[in-house]
């Protein structure tokens, strides 16, 4: 079993900024790429950005610039800094890791429970 606790999310007024972790825990042997993903209501989940375990980043056109990610491999943790917030960044944001399961050639493709961000006028 693997476990994504996302934490963070709140309330921010428009321009200012937010820090989403996702601590990864769980019988893990390596963990590839961990990624943030949001979803609003009616719509398709969409990547908001990604990390592989070299570092190597990429970000959705609308926070490129705006928005951070980063990880801590000794923790197993991932952030997302979030600056210049607007009103449409407003939705719930998901964290995601997949890597190998501990003891067993296996990988594993995990996901939290979302934390919300609102982002007010």
């Amino acid at each position: 079993q693997v476990q994504l606790v996302e934490s963070g999310g709140g309330l921010v007024q428009a321009g200012g900024s937010l820090r989403l972790s996702c601590a990864v825990s769980g019988n893990i042997f390596s963990i590839n790429a961990m990624a943030w993903y949001r979803q609003a209501p009616g719509k398709e989940r969409e990547l908001v950005a990604r990390i592989t375990s070299g570092g190597s980043t990429n970000y959705a056109d609308s926070v490129e610039g705006r928005f951070t990610i980063s990880r801590d491999n000794a923790k197993n943790t991932v952030y997302l800094q979030m600056n210049s917030l607007k009103p449409e960044d407003t939705t719930v944001y998901y964290c995601n890791a997949n890597g190998y399961y501990s003891g067993i050639y296996s990988l594993f493709d995990s996901w939290g429970r979302g934390t919300q961000v609102t982002v007010s006028s």
